[in-house]
């Protein structure tokens, strides 16, 4: 981790000052309201938890509302432990109330990561598919995410399209691999 400009720990997220493109107001406040959002490692980690969490859920639950309810109030304990370690790990540096400021700012993104994997079961329970059967689909939403995460990754270092679109599939393929894996062990 390293220090940003005004002295909070940063684990990784990027730096808009890096792009070489030249985008109008408009498209930067876009990509910065993005990047605070999902583009985190709180947001990846997030996502692929939740997504684990989803289908671990549904192994116990038949009814999707059930699964949802009790996986978002287990990803909200995650939360809440994410933003006391950010604050623990930064008040040696500032002040309490500054310190939780950013670890909220930083560990939104765990939130927010949840909802397409959410919309996807709702979706899917809406449409009368059981939570085991929902949950796939949320699988499939988060895979899309990370995708889309890796599309843009890979765009931003100026790589080409057939790169992007390995990099898109190598990082779905791993994030799904990595919920899988969660998912296995518990």
């Amino acid at each position: 981790m390293t220090d940003t400009d005004d002295g909070f720990m940063d684990a990784g997220s990027p730096d808009p000052r890096e792009d070489s493109v030249a985008e109008s107001a408009g498209s930067r406040r876009w990509h910065d309201w993005f990047d605070v959002r999902f583009r985190t490692p709180a947001a990846v980690y997030g996502l692929i938890v939740y997504s684990a969490l989803l289908m671990i859920t549904a192994d116990h639950y038949t009814d999707v509302t059930d699964v949802v309810v009790s996986s978002v109030a287990t990803l909200i304990v995650f939360f809440i432990a994410h933003v006391f370690a950010y604050t623990l790990a930064d008040h040696g540096k500032h002040p309490l109330g500054r310190a939780t400021r950013y670890a909220l700012t930083h560990s939104s993104g765990m939130l927010w990561a949840a909802l397409p994997p959410t919309l996807a079961m709702i979706i899917a329970g809406a449409s009368g598919l059981q939570a085991e059967e929902a949950s796939g689909y949320a699988l499939w939403a988060t895979m899309a995410v990370l995708a889309f995460l890796g599309y843009v990754a890979y765009s931003r270092t100026g790589a080409g399209i057939a790169r992007r679109i390995l990099g898109a599939t190598g990082t779905a393929l791993l994030g799904a691999f990595v919920a899988i894996l969660e998912y296995a062990f518990h």
